[in-house]
């Protein structure tokens, strides 16, 4: 598996699929549950038919997470291959202001964490994504050397 980032229009728009927010809430970071694992992870989800990418981040970053009142940024577009094959998604990062309830979907649960949490559904993902949003707004990595 091969993960890698590109400036947000590099990849034609009809390419990307999925929308992944890395979100804050009260100075910490938001991940969510779904109601099949046990496993956190950066809410996002796939885009629908005509939907621009942009709306799918706002509509994932709600059904996930109940947020209601955020603010909301492109960050950089991203490509997985596996098996030859590559998927494309834009990563967003977003400052939420207010969470309401949680609507009813496949997330089960909401909870905010100070750093990464250690069981990720995409672990072979996910550090990555939370990376580049780390150097996006301070500058800094995770270091997971020590885990």
């Amino acid at each position: 598996m091969k993960l890698d980032f590109s400036d947000i229009g590099q990849v034609d728009d009809r390419e990307l699929k999925f929308a992944v927010i890395s979100a804050s809430f009260q100075g910490k970071w938001v991940f969510v549950k779904h109601k099949q694992r046990d496993t956190w992870e950066i809410p996002g989800g796939h885009r629908e038919i005509g939907e621009d990418i942009n709306d799918t981040a706002k509509r994932e970053l709600f059904e996930e997470t109940g947020a209601i009142d955020f603010e909301i940024k492109p960050v950089v577009d991203y490509f997985v291959i596996r098996d030859d094959e590559a998927s494309y998604g834009r990563l967003f990062y977003a400052e939420i202001k207010k969470l309401g309830d949680l609507p009813d979907s496949e997330i089960g649960e909401v909870r905010l964490f100070d750093a990464l949490p250690e069981k990720l559904t995409y672990p072979e993902i996910q550090p990555y994504l939370y990376n580049r949003i780390l150097r996006e707004i301070n500058g800094r990595e995770y270091d997971n050397s020590s885990k």
